[in-house]
């Protein structure tokens, strides 16, 4: 049986949840704030890594960027390039894994949003990830990584919670293992009178971890923030935003 991030089953079920209408909404301003982070004007080239159905893909594009999307999941794919379609905007998607993508020298920024990261029961995968986005950027390039720190999640972590959209409802059972190490989710699907279960882990990084496994990996100036608006990683957190620099070259 393939590992959850693997079966396409998944991806596509749970789709109205993960994009919901209210998340399409939020990607202007949450495209505004990353830059804003990230310091790049129009032109610059940027990668999407995990680009999902292109949320940020397509905005960035629209606001003239020369964006690359990369993602595993076809349908997300087919979505974002018939959408990219509809608007003329020129966007590149790719099908890959985040793994084995790696275009050196080629970006000024790479961005994974949307807790796109910690999948893999080998830590040795998460930093492989790293090093391929350190190797894509070019000099003076920058990272940026939007997940959910363990800080956070210890302040609000709740057992169980549910959802209801479009006429669908969603149970989520969560557990805590491996010493704070990994969260095992369990999603529940209750429509037209049937009910899906799936089972989905990842890896937790607290922000030490985070910016040690980014400067491990060869970026030289990490900035922390608490959420892509640039708030300070403190007690009112509500997101573990890494930004990370690669050095410039040497003249």
């Amino acid at each position: 049986m393939k590992i959850w991030y693997e079966q396409d089953t998944f991806w596509k079920k749970w789709a109205p949840f993960l994009f919901a209408k209210e998340r399409w909404e939020n990607a202007p301003e949450e495209v505004a704030n990353l830059l804003s982070l990230l310091k790049i004007t129009p032109g610059a080239s940027v990668l999407d890594l995990c680009c999902g159905p292109g949320r940020h893909s397509l905005e960035l594009a629209r606001r003239g960027f020369s964006v690359v999307g990369v993602d595993r999941t076809q349908i997300y794919l087919e979505q974002a390039q018939k959408q990219a379609e509809t608007e003329k905007l020129k966007v590149k998607f790719i099908q890959e894994d985040m793994r084995r993508f790696c275009r050196p020298d080629t970006f000024d920024a790479a961005i994974n949003l949307f807790t796109s990261f910690g999948y893999f029961e080998d830590a040795k995968d998460d930093e492989l990830v790293i090093k391929n986005m350190y190797r894509s950027l070019k000099d003076g390039g920058v990272f940026l990584i939007d997940t959910m720190g363990k800080e956070i999640l210890a302040r609000i972590f709740r057992e169980r919670d549910w959802q209801e959209i479009d006429g669908a409802i969603m149970l989520e059972e969560r557990k805590i293992s491996k010493n704070w190490n990994w969260i095992e989710n369990r999603w529940i699907m209750l429509k037209d009178g049937k009910a899906e279960e799936f089972k989905l882990a990842l890896r937790m990084y607290s922000a030490v971890e985070l910016t040690m496994l980014l400067s491990k990996s060869g970026f030289n100036t990490i900035e922390v923030y608490g959420d892509l608006a640039g708030a300070p990683y403190d007690h009112k957190a509500k997101r573990l935003v890494v930004v990370a620099h690669k050095a410039k070259a040497k003249v």
